[in-house]
């Protein structure tokens, strides 16, 4: 059942039976069976290559250059972490994942999440919260918990946040795990990662804070608009945000000014979400099992941006060893290019039949 779509914008009851009747037709015609089982791609493991052999660390972050010939890619600094380390974590690969460009040595402590804005600028976050202990090599050398923006040869164009210290005021933030940029330069932040502070933050392009959906006192959450572990931030053609609430297995979408739309259960426990031009969603599942997301496989599910219907399933049918796959992106072939996070793995998947 909580793999339907619901709509959460409170329209009342004739809403609430349309939603009913979607779900018995799925229920009653397979569809749901077939979503869940068709997988028109295959997997390259280990896709791309570092310079001089490096190992390829946890990938945090995966976007497609504007030119359609190159990927960037922001990865752990060949482990999973870059506190102290004199290596580049942020990559540009072309077509066949070799490495044209490398930039940001020693500017992250421990990167993860990732979005290049319509001017082609990176913008990545300082991800740990205070307590998490991957984030302690980075508090002790005055790092973290901030938003970065790069131009693409890596010079430092603005920093949101105060470097190393952790609050929850509009100066602050406490292991940002995400960031989107729309169209007209406002700033998205999911501010933060798990234990963080659980809430989203909309800043204008100079900084200035516009709005803040969640947070507060004891701000884990389950109910609507709040947030457990928002862990990825996307926007669509329409403008909407989509939050992957992960600590709450859920989706949950809002209009440019805060409104909440929806809430999609449908995509199991969301770590990562990809939207393409078409509006085709890719959504990263790689937590789900019996403690976290009861009944639901890990995997990559891809449905409809507009409607959340979905369509494909990519299962991961490895033993975890830890996370599956966080963070995840498309070409303009259609290829998925993914991070295995417990795995310490790139992949690319590749569309073999409709």
């Amino acid at each position: 059942m909580r793999s339907i779509l619901r709509n959460a914008g409170a329209v009342g009851a004739i809403t609430q039976l349309l939603s009913f009747a979607v779900m018995l037709a799925v229920q009653s015609s397979g569809v749901f069976a077939q979503a869940v089982s068709d997988n028109p791609y295959q997997v390259i493991y280990n896709w791309g290559q570092l310079p001089d052999g490096r190992a390829m660390g946890v990938v945090t972050g995966v976007h497609p250059d504007a030119d359609g010939e190159h990927l960037w890619v922001v990865e752990r600094c060949s482990v999973n972490q870059c506190a102290g380390s004199a290596l580049p974590p942020i990559h540009k690969l072309d077509r066949e994942g070799h490495v044209v460009k490398s930039i940001g040595a020693g500017l992250f402590a421990w990167p993860h999440g990732f979005d290049l804005d319509a001017d082609g600028n990176l913008w990545i976050t300082e991800g740990a919260p205070v307590g998490d202990p991957r984030g302690e090599p980075g508090f002790a050398l005055g790092m973290g918990h901030q938003v970065i923006k790069l131009d693409q040869e890596g010079n430092v164009l603005m920093r949101l946040g105060v470097a190393g210290i952790a609050g929850d005021d509009d100066r602050h933030f406490n292991g940002p795990s995400a960031v989107a940029v729309a169209d007209n330069g406002d700033i998205w932040i999911a501010d933060g990662h798990r234990g963080g502070n659980n809430r989203i933050l909309k800043f204008a392009a100079n900084g200035k804070l516009l709005l803040q959906i969640g947070g507060g006192i004891a701000s884990l959450s389950r109910e609507v608009a709040r947030f457990n572990d928002p862990h990825d931030l996307k926007i669509d053609s329409q403008g909407r945000l989509f939050v992957a609430d992960r600590g709450n297995n859920r989706i949950q979408i809002f209009s440019q000014e805060g409104e909440l739309l929806e809430i999609w259960t449908q995509f199991g426990r969301p770590s990562g979400i990809w939207i393409d031009k078409d509006d085709r969603i890719y959504v990263a599942d790689g937590m789900s099992d019996s403690n976290w997301n009861p009944g639901w496989q890990r995997g990559i599910r891809i449905g409809d941006a507009k409607t959340g219907w979905i369509s494909a399933f990519i299962p991961d049918y490895e033993v975890p060893n830890g996370s599956g796959i966080e963070f995840l992106a498309t070409d303009r072939d259609g290829s998925i290019y993914a991070g295995q996070v417990g795995r310490q793995r790139f992949e690319k998947y590749v569309r073999v039949r409709p």
